[in-house]
């Protein structure tokens, strides 16, 4: 890795913020590194509420978006509640349909087929619709690119309303209205909402034109708070917000669907991270694995007992999607080596057989392991389907518009794509592909970087600033559980590789006459040497929270350690 300190702000800022809030220097470093100046800014920032949320009404089309629901429900028209397989997808239909179902009986789900229908919009969902005499679909964390989806559906008579948080084409599509903050004529002030936090702004309007408050609003704040967490979208703003009440009702009361996923968790209070690693993915397996509709089922049952039954079933999907994502990686990084390209600027594997459900995560695995942009494709129909993956700094998207040539679709972010292309233009691709990226890549961004917050000194970590820094959550992009740095640390003679495969190391660690402090650094077994063989050595880490036999401890969470 290579570590990068933030700069330092001005000492003056340091000093008035200090002032201003009764901290130490370090508090208001990260304060002022968080773009937080004021007494005022840091009121916001440490105690999020409802009166951090924008009106509705400021976002492009809403206001024909509600009138349109207005009169679906007026005339007992069927309205369709259809979104991605994902977790931003699945919670955002479950948003929409239990918010929909307090005002009307005609509302349906649908989810698209991973497999059958691929990702968005499809003809398929739309043929459902027309069947089924659906006369509104409302659309959810997709359709901000299916021009052609929108037109055949008016063909049939069907109007649409478009939630999306993707960036827009050239054209936006000629529905009723396309709600997506990105769009380049919407001046809603926060850009960074995701589909579900667009569904939320939807059902605030539609509210606030019944005469209620947004804060009647905050049972669906479980559902906004998890796809905020899995979609990876800034923490900041309204996000903040929205994730830090979300998380209040996840801990506090969550659906029966939260609360039987979460049920054999042992943390009395669950954090961002928590919901990313523990209720996320078993949210995704379902779409992954099997279907989608598994997932909107949890998450609007109103019975425990039937959440539960849903739950071990969802749990199961996500061990099977552990078994077949380890194993395709292991194929993908054998594939690499076969084919002697470990040393290229970008990674793109292939193999027809390889679970669609799962490309995605794998497409992770292989940017951790070669840190680069990667593709990873397997056969979807009569056409290969990829997900991509960027490394920090790197437009994946970007590189794949300079390849469009050779794609039939495609859509997402700067960091995470998905693609479709004719199996004769996958050679071709993969070849202009590492081309694009060799030739616009700064070479400094194939080298993991590790941001570093400050440097302390170990005698400064204590109980006072952990409890500080609890207050900086919820973590995420913009918001970072900050990083330190300590330098000339001394090993005390303790310390082992653990873990399976002794991946892992711990060890205890001194500075200058400092008391002993327990470091636990994931991934660092190799590491042993370092802390052995040199007399003192530097480390970044993040400060946690030992909990051990009912005992409280301090421990550093390494992030790295260098001679």
């Amino acid at each position: 890795m290579r570590w990068t300190l933030k700069p330092k702000p001005e000492a003056s800022k340091i000093n008035s913020l200090k002032e201003a809030l009764n901290v130490d220097d370090i508090v208001a470093t990260l304060l002022l590194q968080r773009g937080i100046e004021t007494f005022e800014d840091a009121k916001t920032f440490f105690r999020p509420s409802f009166d951090d949320l924008h009106d509705p009404y400021l976002m492009m089309d809403m206001a024909c978006a509600v009138s349109r629901i207005e009169e679906a429900i007026a005339n007992s028209e069927n309205i369709l509640v259809y979104g991605d397989y994902d977790v931003d997808g699945t919670t955002a239909v479950a948003l929409m349909s239990s918010y929909l179902k307090t005002r009307t009986d005609s509302v349906a789900t649908y989810i698209p087929d991973r497999y059958e229908e691929g990702y968005g919009i499809s003809f398929k969902g739309i043929d459902f619709a027309d069947d089924n005499d659906f006369s509104l679909i409302i659309a959810l964390d997709c359709g901000i690119k299916a021009i052609d989806k929108i037109d055949y559906a008016k063909g049939k008579g069907i109007d649409f309303i478009i939630c999306d948080h993707h960036r827009p084409g050239e054209q936006i599509p000629d529905a009723v209205a396309v709600l997506d903050p990105k769009r380049e004529d919407c001046d809603y002030p926060f850009k960074e909402l995701c589909g579900c936090g667009v569904g939320f702004k939807l059902i605030s309007a539609l509210a606030a034109n019944q005469g209620q408050s947004v804060e009647e609003l905050i049972e669906y704040l479980d559902l906004v708070a998890t796809a905020i967490g899995a979609d990876i979208v800034p923490i900041i703003g309204e996000n903040r917000a929205l994730a830090y009440l979300g998380l209040q009702v996840i801990n506090a009361n969550p659906r029966p669907g939260m609360k039987a996923i979460i049920a054999e968790v042992k943390k009395e209070e669950l954090t961002i991270t928590d919901v990313v690693f523990i209720i996320a993915p078993r949210i995704n397996a379902a779409g992954r694995m099997r279907h989608g509709n598994h997932a909107v089922t949890l998450l609007t049952e109103t019975d425990f007992n039937l959440a539960a039954t849903y739950a071990v079933e969802i749990d199961q999907f996500n061990t099977d999607r552990k078994e077949t994502d380890k194993r395709i990686t292991e194929e993908a990084l054998l594939q690499i080596e076969d084919n002697s390209e470990q040393e290229k600027f970008t990674t793109v594997v292939y193999d027809e057989n390889w679970h669609k459900g799962v490309i995605g995560i794998v497409a992770s695995r292989l940017t951790e392991t070669y840190y680069r942009p990667t593709l990873v494709f397997t056969k979807s129909g009569n056409k290969l389907a990829a997900s991509a993956r960027s490394v920090k700094g790197f437009d994946v998207y970007n590189a794949l518009e300079a390849c469009s040539q050779y794609i039939e679709q495609f859509g997402g972010h700067k960091y995470a794509a998905g693609l479709t292309l004719l199996p004769e233009n996958y050679e071709a691709f993969k070849i202009n592909f590492e081309r694009v990226v060799k030739e616009s890549i700064d070479l400094k961004l194939l080298t993991p970087e590790l941001k570093v917050d400050l440097e302390i000194d170990l005698h400064q970590v204590d109980n006072r600033l952990i409890r500080i820094l609890k207050q900086f959550a919820p973590f995420g992009p913009g918001n970072m559980k900050p990083v330190f740095m300590t330098q000339n640390i001394k090993y005390t003679g303790w310390g082992k590789c653990v873990g399976e495969d002794n991946k892992h190391l711990r060890l205890t660690a001194t500075q200058n006459s400092s008391e002993n402090i327990v470091c636990i650094g994931f991934g660092l077994g190799d590491k042993l040497d370092v802390i052995k063989n040199n007399n003192l050595f530097n480390v970044a880490y993040t400060i946690d929270e030992n909990h051990w036999n009912g005992r409280i401890s301090i421990q550093l969470k390494l992030k790295d350690l260098k001679e």
